[in-house]
């Protein structure tokens, strides 16, 4: 069984010779090889030419050909930007829109009309990787979720506990839904679009999921992921993250997706209680095990591998992105141990 076989029949708990191991989104910026890289060129222009896009995608993947699935390097602030609405990285850290959505008007000023189409550079670097990739690695896209991009939207950029976007949830939830309905119409068409060019499947990141609580989190965030997986083909690979709401996994189930990603707050087993039904499970190693020695995250990794008890559903990964501090020995520690493992 090839590396992307591994994948996909871990997707679907299907019994396979190992457990898939992938380390969550762009995997190579704690490489030497993309710093030499992005110091000729800037993130977002490395996103938006596919050459660039290929060739970050795949540096893991060649330092480590362990691995058994490559995900695209790109970044959730496309569709935004397809929107009219450009994004770029502060000198100080962090991301800044272009402009911030307040206004009813500021909504009907989104550039609706055709922004799956000008997101043709990502599937060109799709069946780029397709190519190069063959049937050995699994390859994967991804998209934002409605809720995680309305927040981007609403704020003007990153925020720490988004002021402008809760206070809208309250003061005008009708404005809010509308927008919401046009991020749902958008992500969709776009995954549509990602598994055309050749993903094997797809993830959303609802990674601001924490900042609604109680009834707002279905009314304003799973509602619209909902809508999104209704206009995927039938039975699409999709791994859904909601960061900081493992708590809530028996909803996150509820959408039907057949896996969940996890991050590091709640064992695995704890999450597999708390759905409600079998489902495949990615994660969930603590990210800062990555900046540490490779012997503790060694043992870390273990700890996870043992706590899945061995269910058939496990994607092996980190509870969050892996940062640029990580180590590369220690990366190299965690991929031997899930090998001898499993």
């Amino acid at each position: 069984m090839n590396s992307r076989d591994r994948f996909l029949a871990a997707l679907r708990r299907q019994p396979h010779g190992r457990a898939p191991v992938w380390i969550m989104r762009q995997a190579g910026r704690y490489l030497p090889e993309y710093r030499a890289l992005k110091a000729k060129s800037d993130f977002v222009t490395m996103v938006r030419t596919p050459d660039l896009a290929v060739e970050v995608t795949l540096q893991p993947l060649r330092r480590f050909p362990q691995l058994d699935a490559a995900i695209l390097f790109s970044d959730i602030l496309v569709i935004p930007e397809a929107l009219g609405v450009g994004y770029r990285f502060r000198d100080e850290g962090g991301i800044a829109m272009e402009r911030a959505l307040v206004t009813s008007a500021d909504v009907d000023g989104l550039s609706v009309a055709g922004a799956a189409d000008r997101l043709h550079y990502v599937y060109q670097a799709l069946a780029l990787l397709r190519r190069s990739l063959g049937q050995e690695k699994a390859l994967l896209g991804f998209a934002g979720s409605p809720w995680t991009l309305a927040c981007y939207l609403i704020e003007g950029g990153g925020s720490e506990d988004f002021p402008r976007t809760k206070a809208m949830v309250k003061s005008d939830p009708k404005l809010l839904h509308r927008l919401l309905g046009i991020l749902a119409d958008a992500v969709a068409e776009y995954l549509t679009r990602q598994f055309a060019a050749g993903a094997d499947a797809i993830q959303i990141f609802d990674s601001w999921a924490g900042a609604l609580q109680g009834a707002d989190y279905e009314e304003f965030s799973l509602r619209y992921i909902r809508a999104v997986l209704e206009r995927l083909p039938v039975g699409a690979p999709v791994i859904l993250y909601a960061k900081g709401k493992s708590p809530q996994a028996a909803a996150l189930a509820s959408t039907g997706v057949p896996c969940l990603g996890v991050d590091w707050t709640m064992p695995l087993s704890g999450v597999r209680r708390l759905a409600g039904r079998p489902l495949c499970l990615q994660g969930n190693l603590d990210p800062e095990f990555m900046v540490g020695e490779p012997a503790a995250a060694h043992a870390a990794a273990m700890e996870v591998i043992a706590d899945n008890a061995g269910d058939p559903g496990h994607i092996f990964n980190l509870g969050h992105g892996i940062t640029p501090q990580a180590r590369i020995e220690t990366f190299q520690a965690v991929l031997d141990a899930v090998i001898a493992a499993v």
